[in-house]
C-alpha cells in the first residue's frame, strides 16, 4: 500500500551533491525517482550510463512527469530553476542557500503561495542526529558560540565563507532564538580567496540573546560545534563527530551524595550540576531531510526547513556581509 503514497520526483543537478541526491532518492521509500536533468551533456551522458538513471533533455521534460522536484544546481541558478518548477505547479526541494540574493528568495516563497505548492530548504544541518537529540532541550538560549572549521577545498570559493559555510549555523542559531535579530558585527579575512575565507560574526537578538559565530575554510582540520547557554543549563553539539552534551545545574541537595558535583557562589546559594548525555541514533541526515519533504507534502504540514527559514538565514547572511563591506 505504501506505493500509493510514492511521490514521483525529479532532480535538477547531476553534480557532486546532485549524484547524492539521486542515489538516496532512488534507494527512498517515499519517493519514485523518475530522472533528472543536468545541462552538461558530457556528465548527464556519464551520470545515466553509470548509474542507470533516466536522463532528460531539458526541464519541461522532466516537470511533466514529476510531482516534486529536487534543485541541486549551483547556487547562481536556483531561482530560475526554482520559478521554473514552482510555475508548473510542482514541490521544489532546494539546496542551500535559497537563492543568490534575499530578493530572489522572497520572489520564490510569494511564486510558491500564488501557486499553493511547499517548499523546503537543505539546511541539512537540522538532521544532524547531535542537534536533534537536544533540540528539544535549548530553552530561550542567550548565549550561542558556533565554531565551523573546514579544511581547504577549491570547490565553494567562489562565495563568500558566510554562504558556503556559516548559513549551516545561522540557520541552525535562528531555529532556536525565536527573536528578530537587533544588530550585527563581522569581520573577515580573504587568505587564499577572492572573498573572505574566514569570518567573525556577533548577532544580538531583540530578546538580549547573543550569537558569536566562526567560520573557516582554510583550517588545518575540521570541526563543526556549537555551544548553547541558557539558563541552568549548557548544551553542546559536535556536528561533525555526532556528540552532544547537556550540563544542567539545579539546587543541591541538604545532605549531597559522596560523588555529587556541587558549586556555592559568593552568596552561599548551592547548586548541583548533573551530566546528561542524550541518545544519538545514527542517520543519513541527506535522506532524512529529503523524506521528511515528502511527509510534509502528504500530510500538508510545514516543511522543517520552510522557504521562508531559508529566506531569513539568507538575509542574516546578507546582513553580515554587507556589515564586512562598510
Amino acid at each position: 500500500m505504501k506505493f500509493i503514497f510514492m511521490l514521483k520526483v525529479g532532480v535538477l543537478g547531476a553534480g557532486h551533491l546532485g549524484k547524492i541526491h539521486l542515489r538516496l532518492l532512488n534507494q527512498s521509500e517515499k519517493y519514485e525517482l523518475v530522472g533528472f536533468f543536468d545541462p552538461f551533456e558530457e556528465n548527464a551522458t556519464k551520470v545515466a550510463a553509470e548509474f542507470g538513471y533516466k536522463k532528460f533533455d531539458s526541464i519541461e521534460s522532466l516537470l511533466a512527469e514529476v510531482d516534486v522536484v529536487d534543485i541541486v544546481t549551483p547556487t547562481i541558478q536556483h531561482f530560475e530553476c526554482a520559478k521554473m518548477v514552482i510555475e508548473a505547479g510542482k514541490h521544489i526541494f532546494i539546496e542551500k542557500p535559497i537563492a543568490t540574493t534575499v530578493e530572489e528568495a522572497e520572489e520564490i516563497v510569494a511564486l510558491a503561495n500564488k501557486y499553493n505548492v511547499k517548499g523546503q530548504v537543505g539546511h541539512v544541518e537540522r538532521f544532524n542526529p547531535a542537534f536533534t537529540a537536544v533540540k528539544n532541550k535549548i530553552n530561550k538560549p542567550m548565549f550561542i558560540e558556533t565554531h565551523r572549521l573546514a579544511e581547504f577545498n577549491p570547490r565553494g570559493t567562489d562565495v563568500p565563507v558566510v554562504l558556503d559555510l556559516m548559513i549551516h549555523d545561522i540557520d541552525a542559531i535562528l531555529s532556536v532564538v525565536k527573536s528578530k535579530v537587533k544588530t550585527v558585527n563581522a569581520s573577515s579575512v580573504a587568505v587564499i580567496s577572492d572573498s573572505p575565507d574566514i569570518t567573525n560574526a556577533r548577532l544580538e537578538f531583540e530578546n538580549g540573546c547573543v550569537a558569536n559565530i566562526t567560520a573557516s575554510r582554510i583550517s588545518m582540520k575540521n570541526m563543526r560545534k556549537s555551544r548553547f547557554f541558557q539558563k541552568d543549563a549548557y548544551i553542546s553539539v559536535d556536528y561533525l563527530d555526532k556528540i552532544c552534551e547537556v550540563v544542567r545545574m539545579q539546587d543541591a541537595p541538604e545532605i549531597p551524595g559522596d560523588f555529587d558535583m556541587i558549586l556555592q557562589n559568593a552568596e552561599g546559594v548551592k547548586k548541583q550540576i548533573y551530566f546528561d548525555n542524550p541518545n544519538v541514533n545514527p542517520n543519513n541526515a541527506i535522506l532524512d531531510e529529503l523524506e521528511s519533504f515528502a511527509d510534509a507534502i502528504n500530510n500538508n504540514t510545514t516543511p522543517v526547513v520552510s522557504l521562508e527559514d531559508g529566506t531569513e538565514a539568507l538575509r542574516v547572511a546578507y546582513q553580515i556581509i554587507d556589515c564586512i563591506g562598510k
